[in-house]
């Protein structure tokens, strides 16, 4: 298990995901209408869609305090993170805390500022929806599995190696 300290590479990752996730909001914001939809596949669309919850929209329907309320862990979630890259990690787990920080700091920028989170991506099928998403979610998702990998192959490691000391 190596472990390196390459905090500029994470951050600067994580910046990348966070200036992609917002150059696509934003030009889905600015070229298309609230509620519009194009289907590029069968089985997928590109939408405007506003989702004031949290993953699969919970909490949307609550009165607005989850918009602040999603914020503040967003960003002590961010906050961490940046603290676990600053310290030596190995590859892979500093890959997935830069995808998920930069995840998180998509999605607070647009609750922070757009008072939603605005998702674009719409897979279905059979006229069943998977609920939207965006860039930012999918780092969020790669990130966590990108964690359990990171364990998974940890503990691996760490189990081979007290059967050779025994």
């Amino acid at each position: 298990m190596k472990y390196v300290n390459r905090p500029a590479r994470w951050y600067c990752l994580a910046l990348v995901v966070f200036a992609a996730d917002q150059t696509a909001k934003t030009w889905i914001h600015l070229t298309t209408l609230l509620g519009w939809s194009r289907e590029v596949a069968p089985f997928f669309s590109l939408v405007h869609v506003l989702n004031p919850g949290a993953a699969f929209s919970f909490l949307a329907g609550t009165g607005g305090w989850q918009r602040w309320f999603f914020l503040a862990i967003a960003l002590g979630a961010s906050a961490w993170l940046a603290w676990l890259l600053a310290k030596p990690v190995r590859s892979l787990e500093g890959l997935a805390y830069s995808l998920i920080l930069g995840g998180a700091l998509g999605n607070a920028f647009d609750r922070a500022v757009r008072g939603s989170v605005i998702d674009y991506l719409d897979f279905h099928l059979h006229g069943w929806h998977w609920p939207a998403f965006n860039i930012a979610d999918m780092a969020i998702v790669g990130g966590a599995v990108g964690l359990i990998a990171s364990s998974a192959l940890g503990h691996r490691q760490a189990n081979t190696s007290s059967r050779r000391h025994t």
